[in-house]
């Protein structure tokens, strides 16, 4: 299947129906998604793996009960830091310098480039920063859903503050940001399920200037 064709295929999955998501798939769905582009490379948030249901149980609480949390066969959490910290930043140049067998000294001026942004941004600046780069691993996971035909249900639709409670998160230094279910879709009780997708025209949708 092409990415047209899955893109084509794929929609916002309003019911599951339970069914397990073969691990091979899932761990591709996590790989493309680990190889996500993210700004200077630094992937500033965490993804949490959930499939345990009780958890997810308390999850959908303050997720408006939406019915796939649970129907899902996992779940994936995308959190922000909530903050870019120089110890961060050290650990990103570190790592950096041992996947490509080099000095970590002659990484200074991008380590300096990166502190100097953290530094002038306020907390809440880099917060929402870092949620913008998790929004583009967010869409990849999306996309590498479709082309594995399993369905994903992108999800803004909770109380971010209450799951961040819950889970803990703010002691981890992340803010919850987006949920996506990953299973297969109840066409028997999905009401979405059969309708043509809808899509703006692409004249209208893209313009070209010159």
């Amino acid at each position: 299947m092409s990415l047209i064709q899955a893109l084509n295929w794929r929609y916002a999955a309003k019911r599951m129906n339970g069914q397990k998501v073969p691990q091979d798939k899932i761990n591709n769905i996590l790989e493309a998604t680990r190889l996500s582009p993210s700004s200077m490379g630094l992937q500033p948030y965490t993804i949490l793996l959930v499939e345990d249901e009780e958890l997810r149980k308390q999850i959908q609480k303050v997720a408006n009960n939406q019915p796939q949390i649970l129907e899902a066969s996992h779940l994936l959490i995308f959190a922000a830091w909530d903050n870019i910290t120089p110890a961060q930043i050290e650990e990103y140049i570190n790592h950096t310098a041992e996947v490509r067998n080099a000095d970590p000294a002659t990484l200074e001026g991008f380590k300096g480039a990166l502190l100097g942004i953290a530094q002038k941004n306020t907390q809440e600046q880099n917060f929402q920063w870092a949620a913008r780069q998790a929004y583009i691993a967010f869409g990849t996971a999306i996309a590498a859903a479709a082309t594995e035909q399993v369905d994903a249900t992108p999800m803004e639709g909770f109380n971010a503050s209450a799951l961040d409670e819950l889970l803990n998160l703010k002691e981890k230094g992340l803010r919850s940001v987006t949920l996506l279910p990953l299973g297969y879709r109840d066409t028997a009780n999905d009401w979405l399920a059969s309708q043509k997708k809808v899509r703006r025209q692409k004249d209208k949708l893209i313009v070209q200037l010159a």
